[in-house]
């Protein structure tokens, strides 16, 4: 029993001239359909089921930031990968994330067709929901695969891009402070 996906993929790859009967492929409908539903798995999750009941009561009012947060994601113009790292930081205000809620939050939105300047606000505007913080702050910088594989072809391109809420954006200071504790002066 075959599933959409699956005959898809099969009619995708006789479409390009190959035999999906050939030993080396037979499979391939199979599998490659199970790492588009495991690539694409953000879309059946939700901000209350990634944070699970880990936002904590907190007194600290310090930065907080969980930088090198690598990211996969399929850009959504060509279903090419991009591949980066993401670096967040908040400021609390009585409330704090279970540390591994952060990156859980980049993935689950990083597992859905994107655009970069999309996937960054996301992170951003879910934090902000999470714990209300007095500001917060994403970069993602990333390598796109559409446009070092096809297009242009320029090999050590990297995007990067920012969402700042709150104090990082209305306050030059602490946006520089987090800039340059995660080495973006």
């Amino acid at each position: 029993m075959h599933s959409v996906m699956e005959t898809l993929f099969s009619q995708l790859i006789q479409e390009i001239g190959e035999d999906v009967s050939r030993e080396g492929l037979v499979d391939t409908p199979k599998r490659a359909a199970s790492a588009f539903r495991f690539l694409n798995s953000g879309y059946h999750q939700s901000l209350d089921h990634v944070l699970n009941n880990a936002v904590f009561e907190a007194d600290s009012e310090d930065m907080v930031i969980v930088k090198d947060i690598e990211l996969y994601s399929l850009c959504e113009h060509h279903l090419l990968p991009f591949i980066g790292k993401c670096h967040v930081g908040y400021l609390p205000q009585g409330k704090v994330i279970g540390l591994s809620k952060i990156a859980r939050i980049v993935e689950m939105y990083a597992r859905r067709l994107q655009i970069q300047e999309r996937l960054t606000k996301q992170i951003a505007d879910a934090i902000q929901t999470a714990v209300n913080p007095r500001g917060v702050a994403v970069v993602v910088e990333a390598k796109h695969l559409c446009m070092m594989m096809r297009g242009v072809e320029k090999q050590n391109s990297v995007m990067t891009t920012s969402s700042m809420l709150g104090l990082f954006r209305k306050q030059s200071s602490t946006r520089a402070e987090f800039l340059d504790l995660i080495g973006r002066k």
